[in-house]
Order: C-alpha cells, then sequence, then structure tokens
C-alpha cells in the first residue's frame, strides 16, 4: 500500500505548471465515442481517472494511443453499445459513455456508477433527459438499459444544474433529429470546454457557459484536435498552498476568469494575487484573515475546493464558516483534520472552525480527492510529520503531485509500504 508523507519545510516558493483538467478531459475523452475520423486530444492529465475512461472505450472497440500528455483516438471501431462493470464501478464518470453510446449505436447498457463517497449524486437527471429525447430506460440488478429507434430535439429542464447530466444530455443531443434545448443547465467551464469540442467535430452546440444550451442536431461528427482547458481545481489547490505556507508562488497555465470567487476569497484571507496573463503569482500574508465560505454551482464557489480552504481555515486568526450546499456528505475531511489539532464543529451542512489551531504530524486518511489534497496542506503547516493513506483518491485528480509540491520546496515523499 503507498501512503504520502509530509513534514514542514517552510513557505512554498517557486513555480508550478497545471496539468489539464480533469473534468474536462473526462467528458471529452467520453464524446470521442461520437467521432467518424481521428481525434487528437492534448494536455491529457496522466491520472488515474484517465486510465480507467480510456480502458472503457477500448473495451468498446475504440483504438487509443498515449504519448505522454496526448491521445490518439480513432473512434471506427466502436463495436459494442455495453460497458465492462468492472470499470463502470470504479469511477462515476465512467457513466459519461452513456449519452454518446445512445446517440451513436441506438442503444447503450452501463452499471450505475461509481466514484468518491461524497453524498448522494443520482442519475435520474441524466435519465430525465435520454426518455426526453426519446429513449427508453430499463433498469435491472443494478444495470441500465437505454435504448432508442432513434433521438429527437426536445426542451429539458434540469431540476439541479448538474453536470454530469448537462454534458450526458449534450453528447446523446448533438445527431438528434431537430433542435434541443436544455435549461437550468451547469454552467461549468468543463461544459464551454466539452462544447468547444463537440462543435471542432461538426456539431452546433450554442449558449454553453448559460443556463441555457442550445443544440440542432446533425448527421455525424467527424475529427479534430483540441487541447484541454487548465484544471481550476489544481490551481485553486496550489493557490491556497501559498497562502497556507505564506509562500510566494508563480501558478503557470491557468484561465484567472475559470477561478473568480477563489480569487476573491484568497484576497480577502490576506493573500495578495497578481495575474500576469496566463500565471498568477501568488504571495502568502503573516497574518491570514478568518472567511465565511459558501459552496454553489458554478459560478459560486467551487465544492471541489471547499476541503482545501477548511485546511487553510485552521491557520486563520478567528472564527470562519463553510457551508456545503452541494454534496450532503463533503465534510468527512473534517475528522481527519480534528485528528491533526484543528478545531472544527460540523452541524450538518455547515462545518465551524475555530482558527489559529497548531496541527500536529498524525496518521490520516484520504477519505475523498480533495480531501486528500487538504490533508497535504494541513501537513504542510504541521508539526511532525503526517503519515497520508488512501492515496489512490488523490492520484485520480492530482497529477504527478509529489513532484510538483517538491518543485517548491515541500518535504513530500510516496513510500509503498
Amino acid at each position: 500500500m503507498e501512503k504520502i508523507f509530509v513534514k514542514p519545510n517552510g513557505p512554498l516558493k517557486g513555480s508550478v505548471r497545471i496539468s489539464g483538467a480533469k473534468n474536462a478531459a473526462l467528458p471529452i475523452i467520453a464524446a470521442s465515442i461520437l467521432g467518424t475520423e481521428e481525434i487528437v486530444l492534448e494536455d491529457i492529465p496522466e491520472l488515474k481517472d484517465v486510465e480507467v475512461i480510456t480502458e472503457v472505450l477500448r473495451r468498446l472497440g475504440l483504438k487509443i494511443e498515449k504519448n505522454k500528455n496526448t491521445l490518439k483516438i480513432d473512434p471506427r471501431g466502436l463495436n459494442t453499445a455495453k460497458t465492462d462493470y468492472e470499470l463502470i464501478s470504479k469511477m462515476r464518470a465512467s457513466f459519461l459513455v452513456m449519452g454518446p453510446l445512445l446517440a451513436k449505436m441506438k442503444e447503450a447498457y452501463n452499471s450505475l456508477p461509481g466514484g468518491c463517497n461524497i453524498g448522494s449524486r443520482p442519475i435520474d437527471l441524466h435519465l430525465k433527459g435520454f426518455k426526453a429525447l426519446g429513449a427508453e430506460i430499463e433498469m435491472t440488478h443494478g444495470e441500465i438499459r437505454a435504448t432508442c429507434e432513434k433521438l429527437v430535439g426536445a426542451k429539458i429542464y434540469l431540476d439541479f444544474p448538474s453536470v454530469g447530466a448537462t454534458e450526458n444530455i449534450m453528447t446523446a443531443a448533438v445527431l438528434a433529429e431537430g433542435e434541443t434545448i436544455i435549461e437550468n443547465c451547469a454552467m461549468e467551464p468543463e461544459i464551454v470546454d466539452l462544447a468547444n469540442f463537440l462543435n471542432k467535430m461538426g456539431a452546433r452546440v450554442t449558449g454553453a457557459g448559460t443556463s441555457t444550451i442550445r443544440i440542432k442536431g446533425v448527421e455525424k461528427l467527424t475529427g479534430c484536435t483540441h487541447q484541454i482547458i487548465p484544471d481550476r481545481i489544481e490551481a485553486g489547490t496550489f493557490m491556497v498552498a501559498a497562502a497556507i505556507t505564506g509562500g510566494d508562488i508563480l501558478i503557470e497555465n491557468i484561465i484567472t476568469s475559470h477561478l473568480k470567487p477563489v480569487i476573491a476569497k484568497l484576497e480577502e484571507s490576506g493573500a495578495q494575487i497578481i495575474e500576469e496573463g496566463d500565471n498568477v503569482r501568488v504571495i502568502g500574508s503573516e497574518t491570514i484573515k478568518p472567511l465565511e465560505i459558501k459552496t454553489l454551482p458554478h459560478p459560486g464557489f467551487p465544492t471541489d475546493l471547499q476541503a482545501q480552504f477548511m485546511a487553510l481555515l485552521t491557520q486563520a486568526d478567528g472564527q470562519s464558516s463553510i457551508i456545503e450546499t452541494v454534496f450532503e456528505n463533503r465534510f468527512m475531511h473534517a475528522d481527519e483534520l480534528k485528528k491533526m489539532g484543528a478545531k472544527i464543529k460540523v452541524i450538518d451542512r455547515e462545518a465551524v472552525l475555530l482558527g489559529k489551531n497548531k496541527l500536529y504530524g498524525s496518521k490520516v486518511s484520504a477519505t475523498d480527492l480533495r480531501a486528500g489534497a487538504a490533508l497535504i496542506l494541513a501537513a504542510l503547516v504541521s508539526e511532525g510529520e503526517t503519515e497520508i493513506s488512501e492515496i489512490y483518491h488523490i492520484d485520480r485528480g492530482y497529477e504527478n503531485i509529489e513532484e510538483k509540491f517538491r518543485n517548491l520546496g515541500a518535504n513530500i515523499t510516496r513510500i509503498d509500504v
């Protein structure tokens, strides 16, 4: 079993390049099923989740060549609409092949998805969208089968702006007959990246990044070359690393418009943010000011950075609060931080933190992907050594995380014990 060990080593300094976004890469790789010619995807992060989704596609018959951070995908070998249970159960995002398979093959067989245990993430909105487009849905023994004679455009209102449902409905609708309108849809930058990718292949998608997306169906999609956007969550994690250690980090390959609420909260905490084109310099302050944070769907404060900010606020000079509105079970990292000495009280969906905690190195567990990042951040300012287990969660979303932190001066190692 691999573990990560961290010892404090003072303020982090230097530069770090942000990888391509996991949450953009996964739906775009899945959507490659729709193509009829070769697709080249650049800046694909080397992550466990990417390995899983590419293997899902290989078992569907697609040919995939990997060269460092580039994938070449030939979708012409697609020969089945039934996914592999073992792979799908590992990762929730693998459910995103449902929409492309339904559009391309007129059928899709999938098991219920897995992933981080951060709360209820029902697939009912995905299925509601497929039904509106004309699909019939059967569910038996944890398996979902969607079939159709043809898909026809429809107006679909999402009860919640679900990212996954928006992506699945988009990829199903691009080959549907007529126009599809998705209302109250997700507005995340990763949705925009998916729309740009689909349009490069010949789709007609407008409105991505707003609450209403319009899709005019086309007969076929071709191929293209596409570069994945930078990972705003990884960028935010290293921005917090500068703030919590009182460091000075130049973060390269970043789109600041994707991180407005994060930048605003870091500045409110006392950090200095200097934007330099595609780079951002973050200079930590000697005193971290307390914050009140409420997670919301984009363009609100991202739930995927809630855990990292909780680590930061253990060091704030005063009482802070975090309200989690997106996932109901996303405070599991609070118990792990409390093992290190953090003073956190969780009631329902609100965490109250008493700052200026002296943290101590402890044996802790990465309860989910972003919790793992938060524990690394807390360990950077703890007394003694911190041992983090269950780090496969971290590997699902961060490329070369120890190397990137070491290059900034962190004392961090990975050991197979």
